[in-house]
């Protein structure tokens, strides 16, 4: 990566786009070198841990460089455009600068610091501050230092504290991960700052042999190289976990892991629940708008948290105390190219039957474009996952990260089922609800699911129970 200096070259550096997020992969570009671009325009898109997402640049002009080609995973806060906000005009040799005073560093592109798409660009100030001091005045630094303590009582051979190494949080985990302590590496990056090489170098020196001990192990056979780790491309495709899919596992992992689930299961005969679908969806209040099961098993599911309000909770192992929600942001699972997401509806339990058929619509078919936000995935609460999309009965879901209970609603089919003393051909469905037994004793789960099962199978149970 080459970075350019010119001051009428702005550098467009990998905003946090999600809460603390330290990486994203470079999924698309849409601009390339020599294309005018304007404030607020989409110039590429990212991929995080959570979403992808699309990024504007916060200024016009002309794109000089790319610094990273597409599919590569990019640190927060290192520039990945450089753009000539001059108007367009290659940009000039500068002369050299005098050495006076310590030159300020130049205004940062954070000034105006991109967001999702559909939030604008927040204004702001920015103040500069001096910069740090350059490698080169080192010696000085360290003559001072030593003055000081010959002040301070310390004497020449006193040990002086050392200054803390330069290196940007990604790095400094970096390190922490690999067990290289940052004040034994050699920095390489401006103003002595230590890059992810630097680390990488201290590892790779660390791990070398030293000269004496080759020599002894000279004259031992030598063995034989180890050979390269490969795979029959032909029978094998190897996929890298990253990622939407990263996260997820990591999720799942951590979820199945620390909250002991309960899955309880109820089959139910749901063709009320059908007919009235039919009959929704030639109602003039619901034009233009999905109508389906799904609309009136997640209406059903916010009735029965309304009617057992301590189910929508969630458990806070450092004060060790369950919170209850007075709010019901419910997520839906949604299968996408690129894995497992599960955006939410905010306060659906405010919501009515259409406005809820259109927040369901809007939250699937953004899904389905891959353009769910970050701001989206967060704050659930309960989840509902459909696998009778897929043709399967039910399933024992594994509940979302800070959530309590989870709906899974299997495939809806034509079974003998008792109706009236008679057996008859009805529309039968089982659904299953995973809780966190923490919080959730079976007596709370167990009235959750049968107020669910009941009013899909009575839907006018949504009218009396509301």
């Amino acid at each position: 990566m080459t970075t350019m200096t010119n001051a009428s070259v702005r550098e467009f550096k990998m905003p946090d786009v999600g809460e603390g997020l330290t990486e994203a992969e470079i999924l698309k570009w849409y601009v390339q070198p020599g294309d005018t671009v304007t404030d607020g325009q989409v110039v590429c898109e990212v991929e995080t841990a959570k979403a992808a997402v699309e990024l504007p640049i916060p200024y016009d002009g002309v794109v000089r460089e790319l610094h990273f080609p597409e599919g590569t995973t990019v640190d927060v806060g290192t520039s990945i455009i450089a753009v000539d906000v001059s108007g367009g005009a290659a940009p000039a040799e500068e002369a050299p600068a005098a050495p006076a005073a310590p030159a300020e560093e130049p205004e940062k592109p954070a000034a105006r610091q991109p967001v999702l798409v559909g939030y604008g660009v927040a204004t702001s100030s920015t103040r500069r501050r001096p910069r740090r001091q350059a490698p080169d005045d080192a010696a000085a630094r360290q003559a001072a230092v030593a003055v000081q303590a010959e002040l301070n009582g310390h004497g020449a051979g006193a040990a002086v504290p050392q200054e803390r190494p330069l290196a940007k949080p990604p790095v400094r985990k970096l390190a922490k991960d690999l067990g290289v302590d940052l004040a034994t590496v050699t920095p390489t990056g401006p103003d002595g700052i230590i890059t992810r090489e630097d680390v990488h170098a201290a590892v790779a020196t660390a791990q070398a042999p030293a000269p004496e001990q080759e020599a002894v192990q000279a004259p031992a056979p030598a063995a034989a190289p180890a050979a390269p780790v490969s795979y029959d491309t032909g029978r094998e495709t190897r996929i890298p976990v990253k990622g939407v899919r990263k996260a997820t596992a990591a999720a799942m992992v951590g979820s199945a892991f620390t909250a002991p689930h309960v899955t309880e299961f109820v089959t139910v005969d749901v063709t009320r629940t059908l007919k009235l679908v039919e009959e929704l969806k030639q109602d003039k209040e619901f034009t233009g708008l999905r109508v389906n099961p799904l609309l009136l098993i997640a209406k059903a599911l916010l009735v029965a948290i309304r009617r057992n309000p301590d189910i929508n909770a969630s458990w806070d192992e450092a004060a060790q105390e369950i919170v209850v929600k007075h709010y019901v942001n419910l997520g839906i699972a949604a299968a996408t190219p690129r894995g497992l997401i599960v955006p939410n509806i905010k306060d659906a339990h405010a919501k009515t039957l259409p406005q809820l058929a259109e927040s369901l619509g809007e939250l699937v078919s953004t899904a389905r474009e891959g353009r769910t936000s970050p701001a989206a995935m967060q704050a659930g609460t309960v989840t509902i996952t459909n696998v009778g999309v897929f043709g399967v009965d039910t399933g024992t879901p594994i509940l979302n990260p800070g959530e309590s209970a989870i709906l899974a609603v299997g495939a809806i089919k034509p079974q003998p089922w008792v109706h009236k003393g008679k057996v008859k051909p009805r529309q039968v469905t089982t659904l299953a609800l995973s809780f966190d037994h923490r919080l959730v004793d079976g007596e709370l789960g167990s009235k959750v699911l049968a107020d669910v099962a009941a009013i899909l199978e009575h839907p006018k149970r949504l009218i009396t129970w509301a």
